[in-house]
């Protein structure tokens, strides 16, 4: 019987522990601490910048495409197989070069874009008083959606 009051015991003491240090890693939370959410993907999608981005790659991939179809008629037409490894062995080095120079900078404008999206954010939740902003899909309650704010500053 002693053993289970020493039990009893150990598991109050432990649960009165538990319960003040839950309080006090609450309590550091300012009552007035404020929490937005964005859906990121809305934001991007009526983005002026995301869509002008779009509609260049799309015509740079047409360039491509032509620049292929160029290629293939002019190795076609050549007789000589040396001078048609050769033609093929210089188109296939140009095409590199222009699909390399074409993904670098997609994907330095993207980053550009991001930075621009992210600081656009920034700006509106200090602006705003919010103390965090999240991604809206990452939140199951709670927080002020300032998605439709955020998706008129980018256009």
């Amino acid at each position: 019987m002693k053993t289970s009051i020493k039990l009893a015991a150990i598991a109050l003491a432990a649960f009165v522990i538990g319960v003040t240090t839950s309080n006090y890693a609450v309590s550091d939370v300012p009552a007035n601490f404020k929490v937005a959410v964005v859906d990121v993907q809305k934001v991007v999608a009526s983005s002026s910048q995301v869509k002008a981005l779009k509609d260049e790659q799309k015509k740079k991939g047409e360039e491509l495409a032509k620049f292929i179809e160029t290629a293939k008629t002019n190795i076609d037409k050549e007789k000589d197989a040396k001078k048609k490894k050769a033609l093929e062995a210089k188109y296939e080095k140009e095409f590199k070069v222009k699909r390399d120079a074409m993904a670098k900078n997609y994907e330095t404008k993207l980053i550009d874009i991001d930075k621009n999206i992210s600081s656009v954010i920034g700006a509106s939740a200090a602006q705003n008083g919010y103390n965090l902003v999240l991604a809206k899909g990452v939140v199951l309650s709670g927080g002020t959606d300032i998605t439709d704010e955020i998706a008129q500053q980018i256009k």
